[in-house]
């Protein structure tokens, strides 16, 4: 398994490259600017991309797939149903823009080659805000980040919801690799000692 990471967009949204190294085969999380340079990066890897996978919906996580749909014939792209309409003027309403778009939830596995790809529903920064488990690596989007966790305050957030779904993400077992919408990747250990909303939502603050 390979992961690498581009900051896209005005806001330097992580963009992140999953690749299968047997077979080649890759998903791109969370493509939200910058479709270009995100395509270049596509063919420097010389692998085939099978998933465009989604955290949530807000535009600086969506804003490239219309036209990465466009340049990669076949590509599925997977949003969580809450979010695929959009709500508010934060959200991209991508059942719009994108035909034959695929939800995910709860529970649901997508297979990349030899990887398995594991979907957590985590609400709280959107209601249809979801984690990526692969392996030891935790796409968390915008409900996790070093030290902190995603804003609550936009429409269809709820701090109560982000408390759950971050004590979910704590009490998993063992270490993971925090891969963030935005700012620096960590560890869940480190997260589990020093991120402050982390300790509140496992009753630990």
């Amino acid at each position: 398994m390979k992961v690498s990471v581009m900051q896209v967009g005005p806001i330097g949204t992580n963009c992140y490259f999953l690749q299968d190294e047997e077979s080649g085969l890759m998903a791109i999380i969370d493509p939200g600017d910058d479709w270009d340079r995100i395509l270049h990066q596509v063919k420097k890897a010389e692998g085939e991309v099978k998933y465009i996978l989604l955290t949530h919906g807000h535009y600086d996580h969506t804003t490239a797939v219309p036209d990465l749909v466009k340049a990669l014939p076949g590509v599925q792209v997977y949003i969580h149903q809450a979010d695929a309409n959009g709500a508010g003027s934060q959200l991209f309403p991508l059942a719009a823009q994108v035909e034959d778009l695929n939800n995910y939830d709860e529970g649901d596995t997508l297979s990349l080659g030899s990887l398995t790809i594991e979907v957590l529903h985590t609400p709280g920064h959107s209601k249809g805000s979801v984690t990526l488990k692969v392996g030891d690596v935790l796409f968390t989007g915008d409900t996790l980040f070093c030290g902190s966790c995603g804003r609550t305050d936009l429409r269809g957030g709820s701090y109560e919801e982000i408390m759950e779904s971050l004590k979910r993400l704590g009490e998993l077992e063992g270490d993971f690799h925090v891969c963030p919408g935005h700012d620096r990747t960590s560890t869940l250990e480190r997260e589990r000692k020093y991120n402050p909303f982390l300790l509140e939502a496992m009753g630990k603050a």
